[in-house]
Parts: C-alpha cells; sequence; structure tokens
C-alpha cells in the first residue's frame, strides 16, 4: 500500500492537543579525550596528540616562585587539540494508531535531536520461528527506503517543516494492513552523523501487532499500558484507541512450548517516549610552554586551557627515557597536594575573563620530562588517547655535550679495536684521520662548556657551535662504518646459521603468523568440540597454521560462551577442563600455538542485589555490585563510569577497579600456566580503555593477543563510503591505547573487501594516496585480516561475505601483509586445497605482516598488487598481466576470478 502524506507527529491525534514539545536536556560529559592528527610512522598510522608548533621567541620578564628572572627563552610551545564529548538528552516518540480505515494502521516514529537520523527496521512474520528479522512487503516501504541484504529495510527521517524555530523533529511513517500476516515490527534508530545505533534496554525495539503469549523486555507498546498515551501529549491516559479484528490464521495452540508466540490480532493505539542521549564532540585546547632561564638553573611551564569548569592536573616530572613518574624537587606550588609519593595535584586557577583556567610551575633543571593528566570538576580524566601528556624540559648544554663526546670516544675506541685485530690499512687511516675530529670536537666542546662563554656567546652561536658537533661526529661514525671489512660469502652463511632469534611481539607474534579461528556458532551443540578439533590438530598444522582460536572456555549463561559467569569454572558447552588441556597439549605437539578466546568486558552476575537487580556475582571472583560501571542503568553499578561503550546484556565490568584489575590479571595468568594458553582473543574490547588492556598483556605476557574492536563503517544511504579513514582511525586508536601490546581485527579491510567483490568495484581497494585502504595499509603488523567469522558468516549471518566468491577474499589477505585469519567453516570445505595452497605460497616467499605492497591496478572489476616483489596478486573478473621488466613471473596459483604470480 502507497505511503499517505507525513504529518506531523506532534500534532497527529484524534483530539487537538495541547502544544508538544519535546524538551532536550544536556547532561554533564562523561569522558574527554584528547583527538590526534594521524602521523605516519613508518608503514603504519599512528595517532598522537596534534600539537601546533611555534617559534621561539624572547620572553619579557616573569615573576615566578617569589623570584624575579631577568631573561628567558622560550623553548618549547604546543597546542593540544581536545574532542570533549557532551551528551545531549532527547527523546524517541513512538505512535500507533488507525489511519484511513479500521484495517489501515500507522506507526510513526520521530525523534527530536538534531542528525542524520535513519530507521533500521524489519517485521516477524507469523509463524515464522526461525528469523525475528525480515523484509516487508514492498507497500509498507516509505520513499526513499533501501533494502540492507534480505533482511532489513533502512528509511531516512524527515525533518518537519512545522518544527519551530530552533528545535528540530525527524519523523517517519509506515502503513500497515491489519489482514497481513506481520506479528511484529522491529528496528533500532541510527544517527548516520556518528554512526551511533539507539536500542531499547540494549536489544531492537520491537512493536507487536498479535499478543504475545508473554512479554519481551524490549517490547513497545503491547501488554504494558497497551492503549494507553503518555508522554508530553499531555493528560490524554484516557484516550484509547481499540480495534477488534478476528484471530490470525494458524495460530499456535500448543502451551507447552516456552517460546513467545503470537496469539490474537487485538491492536490497540499507544503512544511512548523513551530517553536517548547523543554525544557530540566539542572543541577545547591546551596549550604548555616552557621557557629556559640559565641565570637560575630553572624552567617555568606554562599551562593554559579553554577547559570550562574546575581543572586539576595531575602531575610529575621524569628524569629518563622511560617516562617514569617522580615527585620534582620542592617547593610546590600553592593548592597542590601529594599522590601516593609519586605524583601532585594541583588545581588550575580560573583565568579573570572565564575563558578557561592557567597556571605556572617553575622546575629545577635536571628533569627530562614534565608528564601530566586533568581531571575535570564531574570526575572526567582527560589524556591523551590513554597516554599520558608529555613535555620535553631543555637539558643543560653540559650534559649535552658529554654525551656527544663520549658517543663519538666510543666510535673510536671500536675504530681501534678494528686496526688492533688486523683490519685493513684503510681502517687504520681511518682510525687517523678521526683523531683529528676528536681533538676539533674536544676544541669545540672546551669553548662552549666554559662558564664566561656560556654568558657572553649569544644562543645562536652556541646552536651553531652544537651543530658542528654534531656534524663532526656524524663524519667521524661515516668513517668507521665505510671501514668496516667485507666478508666472504661462506663467512656471510656461517653467519646467517648463528643469526639470533626472531624477536617475539605480543602485537605480532613473529611476525609470520596464520591465525585459524577453530570454532563456527553450532560448536557447541556436541557438547564435545575439544574431543572433534583435536582430532584435527595434525590436518591444521600441515596446511601451515601457526595459530589457532579457540571459542570461550568458561563457563556462560549462553552456550556459545560469550556471557561468561564463573570465570575459574571451565567446564563449557565445549567440552571438560581435561579436555581442554588437552588439546593445548596436542596442538603444541603439532608446532601451533592456541590463543584463548577471554570476555573481559562485561561478566553475568550470579544473585540478585537489595533491588532485584543482578548484579553481585559468584564463584571465586565473588565481587559485589562496585565492579560494575555506573552508567549502565540495568545492572545499577557502584563503581565508576564506564571507560568505552556498554554492553546491555550482562553488567559491564569497571576495570577502574583495582581489586577488579588485580583479580584479572591473576585470572589470565592462571591461565596461561594451567591450561597452558599462548595468547589471547580479547572480545568486545570497544566496552573498556585499552591502557587496560595493556595492563593485563604486560602482566599475562601472551605470545599474540588480538582485539575485537566492532564500530560500523561509514554508509550514505545504505551505499558504503569510499573513505574510511575515520573506521580505521578508531580501530587504531585503541591499538595505540594499549601501546601496540594487541592487534586488532581488520574490520575496515573485511567490509571494503566485501562491498569490492560484491558490487563489483575493486577500485575500493586503493585509498586516496594509493595504499590498502584498512587498518593493513596504515599499521600492517598490527592489522588481523580475516573474510568471516562466527558472528559475521556460520549460523548467524550477521555480515556474510559473498557467497561463492571466499576464494577472491582470501588471495587477498593471504598474499597481503597483516596476520591472515581464516574461518574454520572454510577450511572445512570444498575451498580447503586453494587455501593450502596459498597458505604454502605465502610461507614459501616469506610474506610476513610487514610486508611491502605495491598497487599497480585499482579499477572497477579488477584489482592488482605487487607484495615484497616477489608476488603479484590480481583479483576480480578483469584482465591484467604482471608488466615486463627486471623480474620473471610465473603463475603459481589460478581460480574462480583470482591469479597469484610468482617471481622466478
Amino acid at each position: 500500500m502507497s505511503t499517505v502524506t507525513i504529518d506531523p507527529l506532534i500534532h497527529h491525534s484524534f483530539r487537538r492537543t495541547p502544544k508538544f514539545c519535546l524538551n532536550h536536556r544536556q547532561p554533564s560529559p562523561s569522558s574527554v579525550n584528547c583527538t590526534r592528527r594521524a602521523l605516519s610512522v613508518g608503514a603504519a598510522r599512528l595517532s598522537f596528540c596534534n600539537c601546533k608548533h611555534r617559534p621561539r621567541r624572547k620572553a619579557l620578564a616573569v615573576r615566578a616562585s617569589s623570584t624575579v628572572i631577568e631573561t628567558s627563552d622560550v623553548v618549547f610551545e604546543e597546542t593540544f587539540d581536545l574532542k570533549r564529548p557532551h551528551r545531549v538528552e532527547g527523546r524517541i516518540a513512538i505512535r500507533f494508531d488507525s489511519g484511513r480505515d479500521e484495517e489501515n494502521w500507522k506507526l510513526t516514529i520521530g525523534c527530536n535531536l538534531p542528525g542524520k537520523w535513519v530507521l533500521h527496521w524489519g517485521v516477524h512474520y507469523a509463524g515464522d520461528s526461525g528469523s525475528e528479522w525480515d523484509q516487508p512487503p514492498l507497500e509498507m516501504r516509505p520513499q526513499g527506503s533501501i533494502t540492507i541484504k534480505d533482511y532489513a529495510i533502512e528509511t531516512p527521517l524527515k525533518r518537519l517543516s512545522t518544527a519551530l524555530e530552533g528545535e528540530s523533529f525527524y519523523e517517519v511513517e509506515i502503513d500497515l494492513n491489519i489482514n497481513s500476516q506481520i506479528a511484529a515490527i522491529n528496528f533500532v534508530l541510527k544517527d548516520e552523523e556518528t554512526g551511533a545505533w539507539y536500542q531499547h534496554r540494549g536489544m531492537d525495539f520491537k512493536v507487536p501487532l498479535m499478543d504475545y503469549a508473554h512479554d519481551d523486555s524490549n517490547m513497545v507498546g503491547g501488554k504494558k499500558g497497551f492503549g494507553i498515551w503518555t508522554g508530553a501529549l499531555g493528560q490524554l491516559s484516557d484516550m484509547l484507541l481499540k480495534s477488534e479484528v478476528d484471530h490470525t490464521k494458524g495460530e499456535n495452540g500448543s502451551n507447552g512450548s516456552s517460546e513467545p508466540r503470537e496469539k490474537t490480532r487485538c491492536l490497540a493505539g499507544f503512544y511512548e517516549e523513551h530517553v536517548i542521549v547523543k554525544e557530540t564532540l566539542v572543541d577545547n585546547s591546551v596549550t604548555v610552554s616552557v621557557k629556559e632561564y640559565p641565570e637560575t638553573a630553572k624552567n617555568l611551564l606554562q599551562i593554559d586551557t579553554d577547559l570550562p569548569g574546575d581543572v586539576l592536573i595531575h602531575w610529575g616530572v621524569c628524569r629518563d627515557e622511560g617516562k617514569n613518574w617522580e615527585l620534582p624537587a620542592k617547593p610546590y606550588p600553592t593548592e597542590t597536594t601529594i599522590f601516593k609519593n609519586k605524583a601532585l595535584r594541583t588545581s588550575l586557577q580560573q583565568k579573570d575573563d572565564g575563558s578557561g583556567s592557567q597556571r605556572s610551575f617553575t622546575l629545577d633543571e635536571g628533569p627530562v620530562g614534565f608528564v601530566f593528566v586533568l581531571k575535570l570538576d564531574d570526575g572526567t580524566w582527560l589524556n591523551c588517547k590513554g597516554n599520558d601528556f608529555y613535555v620535553p624540559l631543555p637539558r643543560s648544554t653540559k650534559g649535552q655535550l658529554s654525551s656527544i663526546e663520549s658517543e663519538v670516544e666510543t666510535q673510536n675506541k671500536e675504530l681501534d679495536s678494528l686496526g688492533a685485530s688486523g683490519s685493513t690499512s684503510e681502517a687504520i687511516e681511518a682510525s687517523l684521520y678521526t683523531d683529528e675530529i676528536i681533538n676539533e670536537i674536544r676544541s669545540l666542546v672546551s669553548d662552549i662548556s666554559s662558564e664566561k662563554n656560556r654568558k657572553t656567546k649569544t644562543k645562536e652561536a652556541q646552536e651553531s657551535i652544537l651543530q658542528e658537533i654534531e656534524k663532526l661526529a656524524a663524519e667521524a661514525y661515516s668513517i668507521f662504518r665505510s671501514s668496516v671489512p667485507t666478508f666472504s660469502e661462506s663467512a656471510l652463511l656461517e653467519a646467517e646459521d648463528l643469526k639470533p632469534p626472531v624477536k617475539i611481539s605480543s602485537g605480532t607474534g613473529s611476525g609470520h603468523e596464520i591465525l585459524c579461528q577453530g570454532f563456527n556458532w553450532e560448536s557447541h551443540k556436541s557438547g564435545r568440540w575439544y574431543l572433534e578439533l583435536q582430532e584435527k590438530a595434525e590436518l591444521l598444522s600441515s596446511l601451515g597454521f601457526t595459530v589457532v582460536w579457540l571459542p570461550p572456555p568458561t563457563e556462560s549463561v549462553s552456550p556459545e560462551g560469550y556471557m561468561p559467569k564463573d570465570l575459574y569454572n571451565l567446564n563449557s558447552r565445549y567440552g571438560t577442563i581435561d579436555e581442554l588441556k588437552m588439546i593445548v597439549k596436542r596442538f603444541h605437539e603439532v608446532g601451533i600455538q592456541v590463543l584463548g578466546d577471554v570476555v573481559l568486558n562485561h561478566r553475568c552476575a550470579s544473585f540478585r542485589n537489595q533491588n532485584g537487580v543482578w548484579n553481585i556475582f559468584g564463584g571465586r571472583l565473588n565481587w559485589d555490585d562496585r565492579a560494575v560501571v555506573a552508567d549502565d542503568p540495568h545492572f545499577q553499578g557502584r563503581g565508576n563510569k564506564s571507560s568505552g561503550d556498554n554492553f546491555h546484556a550482562a553488567p559491564n565490568i569497571d576495570h577502574s577497579q583495582e581489586f577488579v584489575r588485580k583479580d584479572l590479571k591473576e585470572w589470565l595468568c592462571w591461565l596461561r600456566e594451567e591450561i597452558g594458553y599462548d595468547g589471547w582473543r580479547l572480545d568486545f574490547v570497544r566496552g573498556f580503555w585499552g591502557g587496560y588492556v595493556k595492563d593485563y598483556l604486560e602482566t599475562s605476557e601472551p605470545y599474540f593477543a588480538v582485539g575485537e574492536y566492532w564500530d560500523s563503517l561509514s554508509y550514505t544511504y545504505g551505499e558504503m563510503d569510499h573513505n574510511q579513514d575515520a573506521h580505521r582511525q578508531r580501530i587504531v586508536d585503541w591499538i595505540n591505547a594499549t601501546n601496540g601490546t594487541a592487534g586488532a581485527f581488520d574490520v575496515t579491510t573485511k567490509g571494503i573487501l566485501h562491498a569490492a567483490i560484491e558490487r563489483c568495484e575493486y577500485w575500493r581497494l586503493s585509498d586516496t594516496k594509493g595504499k590498502p585502504p584498512g587498518v593493513v595499509g596504515w599499521w600492517p603488523s598490527r592489522a588481523v585480516t580475516f573474510i568471516e567469522n562466527h558472528d559475521t558468516g556460520s549460523t548467524q549471518g550477521h555480515w556474510r561475505f559473498p557467497g561463492g566468491k571466499e576464494m577472491q577474499g582470501y588471495a587477498y589477505i593471504l598474499t597481503h601483509p597483516g596476520t591472515p585469519s581464516v574461518f574454520y567453516d572454510h577450511v572445512f570445505s570444498g575451498y580447503q586445497s586453494e587455501i593450502g595452497s596459498l597458505l604454502s605460497l605465502r610461507k614459501r616467499n616469506k610474506i610476513h605482516c610487514r610486508s611491502t605492497v605495491k598497487i599497480t591496478k585499482a579499477e572497477r572489476d579488477v584489482y592488482a598488487a605487487m607484495i615484497d616483489e616477489k608476488l603479484v596478486v590480481k583479483i576480480g573478473p578483469g584482465y591484467y598481466e604482471p608488466p615486463s621488466g627486471p623480474q620473471n613471473w610465473s603463475v603459481a596459483l589460478e581460480g574462480s576470478d583470482y591469479k597469484v604470480w610468482e617471481a622466478s
């Protein structure tokens, strides 16, 4: 049925109602973080605070610590851009009433917050027990709707022209006929400006169109006040809209099932409002400057910020490059307290004009850096994306010169040792020549180090001498390097055999890892998965896998393991703790490392509190509600606010609590020792700060670790945007917060590869700079690439890779840098032989997580790239052959719309 003209939700009722006005409030911000502009570091794009450097300048006389200092130089000045989350509270309004007649009804959904709102919705048909979501019939779809795969529709909300000036109201209307077999309409609201999704109690909104056997907690209308009007429309509780219709056909009369079921169609109108909070970013900044006073051996550090309200600076100094916090020398500024003998806390002083606050700090020479974080009056901490703000302090000239002289003398001694061991005459001549350079450096050092010259020489003259010393030192070192004798080929081969072992990092493993996900969404059903997978260990090893990812091992409310309860109870639906130990031992025997799937973000409680809320835990870790974050209203935690996004199906753990971190670190170490796990797959890491992950990994010392930072890509009305930099930046920011101790699943690459192959738009596989467009293009060593997992594929199929084209995806990730992950269902399928051949090709050519990629073609129907100048890969139906040149290329592997060449 065609849609009718959209009337304003705020005026649409059977009676004239009082003026409808949904006021939105502005709660205090819950968190503040420093945003960073990306800087290239090697092949990885790391995040750092955006700093605006300004030239040094002469400063006027400054009074500090009651001492007038005559002259100073500004030796450091930076401005850090801040993005402060600001929350605005609004309402989602839902109205259901009859339309033109008793058979035609109307569902109207609106929102009173500004944004680019889209309704993501679908229907549930009566009698369909297989899926809660399906696409509605064409006549139900409002104008502008687009299909999302085969199960949902997205419809943009339109801004009402009748909205008052300065106010925003957006709505969409859906018409339906009661004679259809639709039992319920499910929806969530999405703001495409921020990518945020708004649900109902952590689940989809559900509008029942039939009377259900029991209420789901996510129902709106329904039995809870069905037919009662509430909210800002005024006193309408007496208005009841009722329409009785016949029983639906095929009514399920069984009383034995506990499943929700549709009974009869008995519609009544209702109106509901639901609170939502939209988070926007507000720009602020903090500027730090350092002035040096050589006459008094003092540094004056000034902090100036436009952050509102009372601001506390938590600060200290560090005396080495390790950036360890220490207390500075006394005296301290007024209003300063000592924190745990490691840091100081000082209140910044409000500016007279109310534009922010500032403070000066006088520091002695000696420390190499000033470290700090800020705390706002609402308890929010501000840091530099998980790291402390760090300000380098000027070192004394004498210390710099001693360091340069020591380094050059060390190099000269190395030259002497070469001559003493019978090196060539060139080395001896080089040593004599560098002696002259050393003498010249000593003369310059003596000149600049004398107290008299320090006072009489200008700053520019001193810097000129220092530059000359650095040039001479570089020249001496260059001579040293060029004088190192050459070795015969046989000597080099012997040295190759004696090379040190590969350095292992938890973010990369050895750098040559190939991961296999060793389960799917149905694996728990047999009750003996550990025993079944154990039989496949030797095959997985022979295919070339080096790491296997096992399912969550703990007792869990959900059979799949992702709702853990008692963390020390490892008897799960996959098998017993003894069977788990056996499978880990077996994988070790065949040379495969084992990852445990650990859920640290949330945990299911064992008991209710005095209010009947499930937030008291049992088992060995019998935490109370202090372990639950305070900003999830469903579980009434007494902890601090969450450091990430809440997972609303279970209590979110407050990792800021010291006792929680202590217990989790002990548990991870116990898993390492008792079970033999080599590393971790970390579930839902969006829920808590990456700095906590760093703490857990540094304690448990895994061989390899990877986090699941799942986030929505950028779309415009259902079509994926070409530029996904913002998406991959969020993943890179999380990796950076862990200090690189963990990798992350490259969801960006999964999404772009998926769209490129599905839509035959292979140009998507090159970003604007000609690099791979996912995390693998910015930080390849920490990118774990994949095309499918237990959520996207298997029987869930939330985001299934284009059917029949999976090998194009594997041809891409198994030839490119990053750490590739292969899904269990694909290994044990008709693709096994092709996957095995790609694994063999990757290993034979020593492709690793940091391999280089040169994209040679990215057009509508074909993508091609050269990797490490050893492999060339082409995917897509279009034609491509490697360019002729010094290298000869031979076809190593070929399949449906993909081809790989090997340098010969």
